[in-house]
């Protein structure tokens, strides 16, 4: 596994929120991070239909764009009862005129479910795939999964996406309940990131 020696990181998303919150995990390590829009890149088109693939676009895009290492990652909710939808289209539900409507899409994910009658628990799993590519084309993948369930009705206004309706395994609180530092600890991106870290990092 190829370890990162440089002290300059592009983490291919135009999201803030996920770029502060990738920043903070890497601080141990003394690596300077910049994000996709800083540098101007546009987003590129995902055209794979699973989060390895649509990650790895994102991070070679970016790394040959740059010629800095660049990290992406993918993630999404998959519903078993759905074959495992809405998968990576879980923004793709959301996605309106005016913006994405995630309460639309999480009403569209129990409308599903009970059009099909899935019986109780409706278990799910929250995925991240993170992708770390270097300029020369090389890649590192690293997967994450936090096993749950989807309940309704939404319960809780922390998080985003469709955290008002995922209780992850050996909680009686949902995502949107939890305290966003709580759910960073334990969710399906530390999970990928503890497995990058000790193949990249440690």
């Amino acid at each position: 596994m190829r370890k990162f020696s440089g002290t300059r990181l592009l983490v291919a998303t135009h999201n803030k929120g996920k770029l502060e919150e990738i920043a903070d995990l890497l601080k141990p390590f003394g690596v300077d991070v910049v994000g996709a829009a800083e540098m101007g890149l546009p987003e590129p088109v995902e055209t794979e239909d699973n989060f390895i693939g649509n990650a790895r676009i994102k991070a070679h895009a970016a790394a040959q764009a740059t010629g800095l290492p660049a990290l992406a990652d993918d993630s999404g909710i998959a519903i078993d009862a759905l074959n495992g939808a809405p998968g990576v289209y879980t923004a793709d539900w959301a996605e309106t005129p005016q913006g994405r409507d995630f309460v639309m899409a999480m009403t569209r994910a129990h409308d599903a479910l009970e059009a099909i009658g899935a019986p109780a628990p409706r278990t799910a799993q929250f995925c991240c795939t993170l992708v770390l590519a270097w300029p020369d084309g090389h890649d590192e993948v690293f997967e994450g999964v936090m096993p749950g369930q989807v309940v309704w009705p939404m319960r809780g206004d922390q998080g985003h996406g469709y955290d008002p309706i995922f209780q992850p395994d050996g909680y009686d609180i949902t995502f949107g309940e939890m305290d966003r530092w709580e759910k960073n600890r334990i969710s399906h991106r530390a999970d990928a990131f503890r497995k990058l870290v000790a193949g990249c990092f440690g």
